[in-house]
């Protein structure tokens, strides 16, 4: 039997996050896999309230866990690596790769989970091959948002698989490694087999602009403000804190770093020594007593989240400091489709304070992290690809990228989440699909998407819930009128108290049911299930979700 190269996305194709990519090379059904990046993503209230994290649907790998031979992680975004602890145990007790900022990061998160991390977990350095099987894997520096992002660079049998992982071509990202276009074009060699490539930005029309250039507005702004400077910007983005503290310090302000999340980054990458001589900063005690003009605050909460130093500090107060009238709080950051309305809040809430708030509305604060158009196909170019296959990114964005390949000549194919791809040939082809779902943690537990869970609670969300209780003796006879207690519904109805009407009507129906349908459990569900219902949709219009009790004495 011919053997063969797969690929086969469970997250991040035809979505922005939850990355998971699986590859794989042997005989069809038997191919030795690694799976790059295991991620998460974030849930909102409209389609998956009360959800705490969104991970990749593994049971494909769980039933082919004995073909799994290790996890590579990419980089230390939460999308890459924040369901590394959360699915370890559905994999089988394989190793980890990482590079070291990277490493730090998977550590604890298998560590919260109760894993031996250090026991798990692998640190590789820079183009230093794995190998995996018939495999050969190495970690290719990219210049990305946060320090020591990488591409995967997987030497297979029939031939050399450039993934990117996020990144963009800056030749100076502040901190890490920055693009250098030789090194591309030695990994490239007589050019890859195959470009599996980030698509987030492929709509951008202008190439992306470099990190260095954002450091001199911070500092002309902060020079410029009165009153005390609050900064937020992605936790993760240890270029940009940097550069936030320089900005402070040589406008004769000391600077406080606010949110675990952000002093997690800058041990970390301390600790990784990818920063050197990172400037100090002061503590909350001595901030506390610092004069607000003297003073400037660098917190999380870029995106509205709502337990954050930035919302918390919106609403009045955060650790002992407030902002007052003529403090100045700046965006550094772009904020993510979705997470519009907490940002706008937090905006409104500082102007009514008298805050100035600066956006990055003139691109000016922040730049992004993602390749725009020109410059992804600026690698198609270098890289010289055989074949493209895009990946992290909507439905939209891996057509583009898909496009421009093939308006090149590029053998290209759009693969969402469960295509598997044979990538052996002179072009990818399908080779089967998969299930490829989510797993939702749901407080201590993980619930499959179809579960059910999340379906229902939206149902009592929209609908509100009424409880409907009979008591029945044991000789089958009604003891007294069901009663109802009534949760998310207006107490008041067209012709009163709805639970009074509710009740009445329940009442003539139990009255109007035989002593068989009284002692069929199912049929006396039934009847006071649709009584409750069509007398609630009467009164207010709405068709609660109903939990009939019937309490039946022995």
């Amino acid at each position: 039997m011919t053997e063969r190269l797969i690929y086969l996305p469970l997250g991040g194709a035809g979505e922005v996050g939850m990355n998971a990519y699986v590859y794989g090379w042997g005989e069809p059904g038997a191919e030795r896999l690694v799976l790059v990046d295991l991620g998460v993503t974030f849930p909102d209230m409209d389609s998956t309230p009360g959800v705490d994290l969104i991970f990749p649907d593994t049971a494909w790998l769980e039933e082919n866990r004995d073909r799994l031979e290790a996890v590579f992680v990419t980089h230390a975004h939460e999308d890459h690596v924040g369901a590394v602890g959360h699915l370890y145990s559905r994999l089988g007790d394989v190793p980890v790769y990482a590079r070291k900022f990277t490493a730090i990061h998977a550590r604890r998160k298998l560590e919260e989970q109760g894993f031996d991390a250090g026991r798990i977990v692998r640190v590789v350095g820079p183009m230093e091959g794995v190998p995996v099987g018939q495999m050969t894997l190495s970690f290719m520096p990219v210049p990305h948002s946060i320090p020591e992002a990488s591409g995967m660079l997987i030497d297979t049998p029939a031939g050399r698989i450039f993934h990117t992982g996020d990144f963009k071509l800056d030749p100076d990202p502040v901190v890490g490694e920055g693009f250098v276009e030789e090194d591309w074009r030695a990994a490239a060699g007589d050019g890859v087999h195959a470009l599996v490539c980030d698509s987030t930005n492929v709509w951008v029309p202008h190439p992306g602009r470099s990190e260095s250039l954002v450091g001199p507005n911070i500092r002309e702004l902060v020079a410029e403000a009165s009153g005390m400077v609050v900064a937020t910007t992605f936790a993760s983005n240890v270029a940009r804190v940097q550069s936030m503290i320089r900005a402070g310090q040589e406008a004769g302000r000391s600077v406080c770093l606010l949110g675990r999340s952000m002093q997690r980054m800058v041990a970390a990458a301390k600790e990784a020594g990818v920063v050197e001589d990172f400037p100090e900063t002061v503590d909350l005690e001595d901030a506390r007593d610092i004069p607000r003009e003297s003073l400037m605050l660098v917190v999380t909460g870029s995106q509205g989240e709502r337990r954050a130093a930035s919302a918390q500090l919106s609403r009045g107060k955060y650790l002992g400091l407030t902002m007052a009238e003529g403090d100045t709080f700046l965006f550094s950051s772009k904020t993510i489709p979705g997470n519009e309305r907490g940002v706008l809040q937090i905006v409104n809430a500082f102007s009514e304070q008298g805050v100035d708030v600066v956006s990055d509305e003139e691109t000016a604060y922040h730049v992004s992290g993602h390749a725009n158009g020109p410059d992804i196909q600026r690698v198609h170019e270098i890289m010289r690809p055989a074949m493209v296959i895009p990946m992290h990114g909507e439905h939209r964005m891996l057509r583009k990228q898909a496009e421009m390949a093939r308006a090149a000549g590029i053998p290209s194919a759009v693969a969402t989440n469960g295509t598997m791809l044979d990538l052996t040939g002179e072009a990818p082809k399908v080779a089967e699909h998969i299930e490829a779902g989510r797993i939702y943690k749901d407080g201590e537990v993980q619930i499959g998407a179809l579960d059910g869970v999340v379906r229902d609670r939206i149902r009592m969300a929209l609908n509100g819930t009424c409880v409907v209780t009979l008591i029945v003796d044991e000789d089958g006879d009604v003891l007294g009128e069901p009663w109802v207690e009534l949760m998310g519904l207006p107490a008041e109805g067209r012709s009163g108290p709805l639970a009074e009407t509710m009740e009445a009507r329940l009442g003539a129906t139990v009255d109007a049911l035989s002593p068989k349908q009284v002692a069929d459990d199912d049929k006396l569900d039934d009847a006071l299930r649709k009584a409750a219902r069509a007398v609630s949709n009467d009164e207010i219009g709405k068709k609660p979700e109903v939990i009939v009790v019937v309490s039946r004495l022995s």
